[in-house]
């Protein structure tokens, strides 16, 4: 497994409640872009729409070879998911405060693009903070422990 890019942000600013790994549905170049310089996660997100996952915002440049038939960098891209899967994703968002985000996307062990998504719950400005105090002490005892 080849990891292209993670989404560091959707870890600090959500708590992550399920995890699930799709498909995404490509064109060529865009493929030939995630092998060469990889993919921008700034903000993007999920929805579902007519029974259909789809991925939006997600940046992933165009490729330097590319002809008049490049693709456009952040054009909606769809998820592939079975039903049942699509049925509790639904479900889950409909619950008050959940959202679907992208977590990583790589390169599995036959050479396919796979998204990894979450079911999410945003943090507080509080608990981030929490987050932080824990670090910074997990941090310090560390030192402390080595010297």
């Amino acid at each position: 497994m080849k990891i292209i890019a993670t989404n560091k942000k959707a870890f600090s600013d959500y708590i992550i409640l399920e995890t699930y790994e799709a498909g995404i549905e490509l064109r060529g170049t865009e493929v030939k872009s995630l092998r060469e310089s990889g993919a921008n996660f700034k903000d993007s997100f999920c929805r579902i729409k007519n029974g259909e996952v789809f991925l939006l915002n997600l940046n992933i440049p165009q490729y330097r070879n590319g002809s008049l038939n490049n693709h456009d960098p952040e054009r909606p891209r769809r998820l592939l998911l079975h039903k049942k899967e699509i049925h509790r994703l639904l479900g889950k968002v409909k619950e008050q405060g959940l959202t679907i985000i992208p977590t990583k996307i790589y390169f599995n062990n036959r050479g396919l693009v796979k998204v990894e998504i979450a079911v999410a719950k945003g943090k507080k400005k509080y608990d981030k903070r929490e987050d932080i105090k824990k670090r910074e002490i997990n941090r310090r005892i560390r030192e402390y422990l080595k010297g």
